[in-house]
């Protein structure tokens, strides 16, 4: 793709989500872009927002199970930008700030060291990581009816929209993350349900990938940032007036309503 389209197409996805106005794909704009193409599109709109005075809490590893995969047309991860205004601390999404909400739930991990080389492995984010949390990541895209290859959602920062960590912290060395199971309710209904062995067999190999993908860009993963590892199960649409639990079998449960 012609480079004097990345700007181009940045601003077209920050004015989406800006006014709340949905855009066609990307790739239907332009056939010839290029994975790279849609991570250099995110990085643009990263660094707007960052000059806008918002602070990065940390990164989002999208696309891991197969449930999700199957539900997007896609067959690798990706990744996004999280910031500390994304974060809800009250469990309490409101709507109008979002276009097509849905919501995964999954892992967090809170870093203590610094995770960058580009070939990095799983005892490396073990032994840099300070604990990890239940959380709900409620993802959103500035694309018109979730039509998204995958340099469309890459573009749009992973489709990030907000999330919710639970309170109940664990260390690494107490808990099996590829056995740890997971219900997701949705007003009281059962409408999904995982493991941790759906995200890339482990939640901490989901996180190795994309510290070594990052460092591709010259992006490390820092101490004290989140990272959320990716979904047990298929995404569930939301909308105003819902409410979600997601019922894990060692950190409890998480709960997020759509207000």
């Amino acid at each position: 793709m012609d480079a004097a389209k990345i700007p181009v197409f940045a601003e077209k996805l920050f004015n989406a989500e800006r006014n709340r106005k949905a855009i066609g794909p990307l790739t239907e704009q332009d056939i010839s872009i290029s994975l790279d193409d849609a991570y250099y599109i995110q990085l643009e709109n990263i660094k707007r927002v960052v000059d806008m005075g918002y602070i990065i809490s940390g990164k989002k590893i999208g696309l891991t199970s197969p449930g999700i995969q199957s539900q997007f047309g896609v067959n690798e991860p990706d990744y996004g930008h999280l910031f500390a205004a994304m974060e809800c601390k009250d469990g309490k999404i409101r709507t109008d700030a979002l276009l097509q909400p849905k919501i995964e739930g999954e892992i967090a991990f809170i870093l203590k060291g610094d995770l960058t080389g580009g070939k990095l492995r799983r005892d490396d984010v073990i032994a840099n990581t300070d604990y990890v949390v239940a959380a709900f990541e409620i993802v959103d895209s500035r694309v018109a009816d979730w039509q998204i290859k995958l340099p469309d959602t890459v573009a749009d920062n992973a489709s990030s929209g907000r999330y919710v960590l639970g309170t109940k912290k664990i260390k690494l060395n107490e808990i099996d993350l590829p056995a740890e199971t997971m219900k997701l309710y949705k007003n009281g209904e059962l409408v999904g349900e995982g493991t941790g062995a759906a995200v890339l067999g482990d939640p901490c190999i989901a996180v190795a990938w994309l510290a070594n993908r990052l460092w591709d860009f010259n992006v490390a993963l820092k101490a004290g940032e989140i990272i959320l590892s990716g979904a047990f199960s298929a995404a569930p649409a939301a909308a105003k007036g819902d409410t979600f639990t997601a019922q894990f079998s060692s950190f409890g449960k998480v709960e997020a309503e759509f207000v």
